[in-house]
């Protein structure tokens, strides 16, 4: 039994399908928690040069001047990897892995289950919650007693 309509199983739709999905899904949410650690590391990258800058500037201040230059011409604005920031990985990530893959999840949806997203999830919470105890309602609006 499906909670609304938007996670209802279309008819005919096997539970070996379902589960599929239900699996193509958790790999995309992986694929997205990925995304956002990769956001963070460029995120991270560009904090830390941008605070090796203030260093060097306080180590030229402090009258260690051969010290920054060196520090400034090696590593400020250094690339992360080969020709990168890490703007550009991100990009790259994007780009060429990111949106492909939820590009073909979107696809697998539209061909199997009517674009239908979370039915396994949906059946999952349908199938252990315990029904017309407060605090395990179906949908918003059943928790709201409309």
């Amino acid at each position: 039994m499906a909670l609304d309509d938007a996670h209802a199983r279309p008819p005919g739709t096997s539970d070996a399908t379902v589960g599929a999905l239900g699996k193509l899904s958790e790999a995309l949410e992986v694929v997205e928690e990925a995304r956002g650690h990769l956001y963070a590391f460029h995120r991270r990258c560009g904090t830390a040069d941008l605070t090796l800058g203030e260093a060097v500037e306080q180590l030229r201040d402090a009258g260690h001047g051969e010290l920054a230059d060196r520090l400034e011409t090696d590593l400020v604005g250094r690339n992360i990897l080969a020709g990168r920031w890490s703007f550009q990985v991100v990009e790259e990530y994007d780009a060429d892995y990111y949106a492909v893959f939820r590009e073909h999840e979107r696809r697998a949806r539209e061909e199997l289950m009517a674009g239908r997203r979370h039915v396994f999830e949906a059946e999952m919470k349908d199938d252990e919650r315990t029904h017309g105890r407060a605090g395990h309602a179906a949908t918003p609006r059943e928790a709201s007693g409309a």
